[in-house]
């Protein structure tokens, strides 16, 4: 099942450049995954098996190493229809 995520992260501090910069180049880092960024959001494409670990690791680094951020993110199923239950 393929998934688009379009994720927003706030950290709440002065310099909050840094950590969204990491954030997003944890998430390039990651082999087989299409992350585009714009002005408001960073967009990530793939494989929901691949993407969602990718996302988490990086939401809890994040997590670790600010004080306090916020982090808002859509998730949409791109490749039409529901999958049957195996």
């Amino acid at each position: 099942m393929q998934i688009a995520v379009e994720v927003s992260l706030y950290p709440f501090r002065p310099d909050y450049e840094g950590p969204i910069l990491k954030f997003i180049g944890r998430l390039k880092a990651v082999e087989g995954l299409r992350v585009e960024v714009n002005t408001m959001s960073t967009q990530v494409f793939g494989a929901f098996d691949q993407v969602m670990p990718a996302i988490q690791g990086a939401i809890r680094e994040v997590f670790i190493e600010e004080h306090t951020a916020v982090l808002a993110m859509k998730v949409l199923q791109v490749n039409g229809g529901a999958q049957p239950m195996p």
